[in-house]
Order: structure tokens, then sequence, then C-alpha cells
């Protein structure tokens, strides 16, 4: 009889803590976005010495602003913002924490940061980033078999609005830098907000975008894949790093592998299954994988996209560059691809790289295009990238 008491005690417990995860609700509103563009942010923290607010809406060269304390409560309000989508944390005696009055948040390799965004009128960069009254088109996590890389791997797909109802598409291969995965061009990126809101402005082609994972050492994202070389149990709940799961090793390079990526598509979706109707685009990493998977099969891409790309092309000194690269090149470029397209920020630690790599071109009259942005190397830019490189498209 104790124990059936005791086992009760102890369901009833359980229930009460759910009912008050339901129920007992954090009142506080934050990051509140105020008519003159401002933002506040507040935090219920009353046995508190010191707590700042740190993000990327704070002016450059400030790493944190001090939240000023009332009743417990602490509070900071932004100067004017310009549309953007944002990133923040708070730092609670030293102790960096997420806001836990804001559910939406942002996995960057291993690390979560709290965003909002900011929007002053219809057609402006967060006005393009959020979710409007607009036709949406469908988001699905694929799996699908990669031969080359002797694994089943996952990738991010999105269809665009009307596409139950028929017809045929182009389709944008979107890439992302190093440590990321299939997400983060959909959360980070905001990718399928952004074509979502431009095929509704009409300024793009309905198009179908796959997002596959750059890392050939990984089948899918952290906590979605099993990696073969770790014990049971788990194994899938690894810490991602820059460098994805370290202790796996492909058995071949992404971009040998992309055809697998795009006969998949091609034979499971209703795609314009040409040259003419392909593109191909990523950042940092992915503009690798965009400028070595372009080269290496001159007639799959008609539209190349590299936004600060981690390309190494050293001044103009050919020793730096293979033989067989120059002839890969020489190739891709003989057969006129529709858009060559660079991008960058001046700030950016590749902006030399980039520099050395456009020389190249220029000294083997290539034709490219060249897009410079204010910035480093960031999601801001990024967001941009895609932005503009998606309206030149098919």
């Amino acid at each position: 009889m104790k124990r059936i008491f005791l086992t009760l005690a102890v369901l009833l417990s359980t229930v009460t803590w759910a009912q008050q995860a339901l129920f007992d609700v954090n009142n506080l509103t934050s990051p509140e976005v105020n008519a003159d563009g401002t933002v506040t942010f507040r935090l219920f923290a009353p046995k508190a010495v010191t707590v700042e607010v740190t993000g990327d809406f704070l002016p450059a060269g400030t790493q944190a602003a001090a939240m000023k304390e009332e009743k417990g409560v602490w509070t900071y309000t932004s100067a004017r913002l310009e549309p953007e989508l944002y990133s923040y944390r708070f730092r609670v005696n030293g102790m960096d924490m997420l806001d836990p009055s804001n559910v939406y948040r942002c996995r960057d390799i291993a690390s979560f940061q709290n965003i909002f965004i900011v929007t002053h009128a219809k057609g402006d960069k967060g006005w393009l980033y959020d979710v409007n009254d607009v036709p949406h088109g469908n988001v699905s996590k694929v799996w699908y078999p990669s031969p080359t890389l002797k694994s089943t791997r996952r990738m991010t797909l999105y269809t665009p609005p009307g596409y139950d109802r028929g017809g045929r598409y182009p389709v944008l291969y979107l890439l992302h830098g190093a440590g990321g995965d299939e997400d983060a061009w959909t959360t980070l990126g905001r990718a399928a907000q952004v074509i979502d809101n431009l095929i509704a402005e009409g300024k793009v082609k309905p198009m179908i975008v796959v997002m596959p994972n750059g890392n050939a050492n990984c089948d899918a994202a952290p906590g979605e894949w099993t990696p073969r070389s770790t014990a049971p149990g788990a194994a899938s709940m690894y810490k991602p790093s820059f460098r994805a799961h370290q202790a796996s090793q492909p058995v071949a390079s992404t971009e040998e592998s992309f055809k697998d990526i795009v006969s998949y598509v091609d034979k499971n979706y209703r795609t314009l299954a040409n040259k003419k109707n392909r593109a191909i685009c990523g950042l940092s990493m992915g503009g690798f994988h965009s400028f070595a998977t372009s080269k290496l099969y001159p007639d799959l891409f008609n539209y190349i996209g590299l936004f600060s790309v981690a390309v190494l092309v050293q001044g103009l000194d050919q020793q730096h560059i293979s033989a067989e690269v120059e002839q890969q090149l020489k190739t891709l470029f003989q057969k006129k691809p529709a858009l060559y397209w660079i991008a960058i920020g001046r700030d950016d630690f590749l902006y030399g790289n980039n520099k050395d790599y456009r020389a190249y071109l220029d000294s083997k009259g290539y034709s490219y295009e060249y897009v410079e942005t204010d910035g480093g190397h960031i999601w801001r830019n990024w967001r941009i990238y895609l932005t503009e490189f998606a309206q030149r498209l098919f």
C-alpha cells in the first residue's frame, strides 16, 4: 500500500510540474520593438549584480551594453535600429544566457542566440526576412542515397507556393559554410522567407531550393544521424564543431558527390532538368564548394554564386594554381555560364583572397560580376547576397 501511495505522489508531483510549465508563463515582453524603431530588452533577475546585453544590434566596437535594474527587472533600450534580423544574448554576472522571454533563437555551430526582426516598411530587409501574409512554400527534410559517399544523407528542400498544382521548376542549390549544416540557411539565413517574399513581390521566378549538408564527413545535422565511428547509445548527440564531426572520415569530397544530389532531385521532383535551369551558390566553405563543383561539372550549372568564397589564389603566381584547375576554369568559362557572381564584405578576412582570385580571372579575361558590401564574414551579408543573387536567376 505504501508503494502505491508513493507512486501516486510522484505522479501527482510530475503532473503539477507539467501544469506549472503550461500556465506559469513569463509575463515580461522582451525584446519589444518600439514604434520609433528602438528595441527594449528586459530580464527578471532580482539577485543579479550586473546584467548586460550583447549582440549585433549594438554600435560597431561595442561589446556589451549595461542594463539598469528596477524592482528586480533589468532593462536596456537600444538606439533606433535599421531594418534587419538581429541576434543577442544576456550576460548575467559575467555568464552568458539566453533571454527566457524570447522563444525565437538559432543555433550557430555549437551555440544559441536569440533573434528578433526590425522592419519599418514593406519591402525592407526586415520585412523580407519576416513571415508575411503571402503564399508560402513547403520546407522538407529529405533523406537521399549518396552512392559516392556510401551513405544516406539529409538535405533541406524548399518547394515554392503552387508546386502541388503541377508544372516544372528551376533549381537553386544553396550551400552553407564551415560549421553549418542543412539547417543553416533556413534558420540563420531565412531562405524560405526570402524566397517566399521575393516570389510574392514578383522579383524572382518560383524555384525549388535545395540546401544539402556540405560536410562530407556528416550525413546530417547534429542529433539527426549516428556517426559510424562511435559506439551506440547517445552517439548522435555529439558537440558540433567548426570541422563538423571530426572523428568521421569521408570516402570522397562534397564536390565529387554533388551529382548524387542533383540526380536525386531531378528524379524525385518536377525540375527543369538542364543546365539552363540550374544555379549553385554558397557562403564561405559553401562558396568553395560552388567554385569547385561548377568547375568540376561545367555542364551542370548556368548560374554560379560565390559569397565570401574561401578560395586561395595567391596573387598571379601560377605555381599556386595547378594545371588541372586552370584547365577546368578555362573549360567552364568557355561554356559561357549566364552568371558568375562574386560578393564579399570589405572587412571580411577573406577579402584579400577574393581580390587575388578576381585578379586571376581578370588576367584570363573571364567574365564575372562583383558586388562589394560593408561588413565582414557575417550572416547579415549572406542574406543580402542570397536576396540579390536570386533575383538574377532564370
